[in-house]
C-alpha cells in the first residue's frame, strides 16, 4: 500500500473517533443543560457544521472575522470534552452554563450566515492581471543641433487627366416613351393647378417613380 494513502486512512480513522467523541460529549453537555429529546443531538451537528464551514473559510480567507469564528467553535467543542470529563457535575449545572447553551444555536446560526455570505478575498491560484507598464516616450530631438529638413516641393497636379475627363463627350440622354412624356405633362399641370408653382426635377421623379437620368431627360423635354 502506499505511503501517501496509508497515511490518509489513519486521518481518517483519527477524524472518526474524535468526532464520535465529540459528538457524544456535546449530547451529553446540552442534555444536562436541559436541551432532552432531538434537541440534545442538534447541538452537537450545529457545532460540528460550523467547524467545518470555518475550515472550507480559512482555506481562501485568513481574515480575523475567519479565525474568529473558528475560536468559538472549537472552544465549543473543546469546552464539552472538558466539562463532561469529570471537571463538571452534569447533575447540578450552573445557570451560566444553561445560558450559554440555550443561546449557542443562535450564535451558530449567525457565525454560519457570516461565513457563507461575506465576501472572501480571491484565492492565492486567481490573481489579478497586472497591465503592462507603458512604454517610455521616446526623447525629443534637439531642435538647435539637429539639421534642417529639406522642404520638398508640391508635386504638379496632374493637369492632363482632368484635361482628358473635360475633353469626353456627353453622354446622351436616355429616349424617353411618347406615353411617358404625356404622362408627366399632366402630373406637371396638376402639381401647377394645386401648388401655383412649376413641378421640380425631384417631385417629378418621386411622382413617376422612374431613375434621376430618366428624370432629368422628361424635365428637359417638359421645358
Amino acid at each position: 500500500m502506499p505511503r501517501k494513502i496509508r497515511v490518509d486512512v489513519v486521518v481518517l480513522v483519527l477524524a472518526v473517533i474524535a468526532g464520535a467523541l465529540s459528538f457524544a460529549h456535546l449530547h451529553d453537555l446540552a442534555a444536562a443543560a436541559g436541551q432532552t429529546g432531538w434537541k440534545a443531538w442538534a447541538y452537537p451537528v450545529s457545532v460540528d457544521l460550523l467547524l467545518v464551514a470555518v475550515l472550507r473559510r480559512l482555506r481562501t480567507d485568513r481574515s480575523a472575522m475567519a479565525w474568529l469564528w473558528f475560536l468559538v467553535a472549537l472552544v465549543a467543542s473543546l469546552g464539552a470534552n472538558i466539562a463532561t470529563a469529570g471537571l463538571l457535575d452534569l447533575d447540578h449545572v450552573p445557570a451560566w452554563l444553561r445560558i450559554l447553551v440555550a443561546g449557542w444555536p443562535a450564535l451558530a446560526f449567525l457565525g454560519g450566515t457570516l461565513l457563507a455570505h461575506s465576501a472572501s478575498p480571491n484565492p492565492a491560484g486567481d490573481r489579478v492581471p497586472v497591465p503592462p507598464a507603458p512604454a517610455a516616450p521616446a526623447p525629443a530631438p534637439d531642435l538647435e543641433t539637429a539639421e534642417p529638413m529639406p522642404a520638398r516641393e508640391p508635386e504638379p497636379a496632374p493637369v492632363a487627366a482632368a484635361e482628358e475627363t473635360a475633353a469626353l463627350p456627353a453622354a446622351p440622354a436616355p429616349p424617353v416613351p411618347a406615353a411617358l412624356v404625356d404622362h408627366a405633362r399632366k402630373v406637371a399641370a396638376d402639381h401647377q393647378t394645386r401648388t401655383g408653382t412649376p413641378i421640380d426635377t425631384n417631385t417629378l421623379r418621386t411622382r413617376l417613380g422612374v431613375p434621376p437620368h430618366l428624370a432629368d431627360a422628361i424635365a428637359a423635354q417638359l421645358a
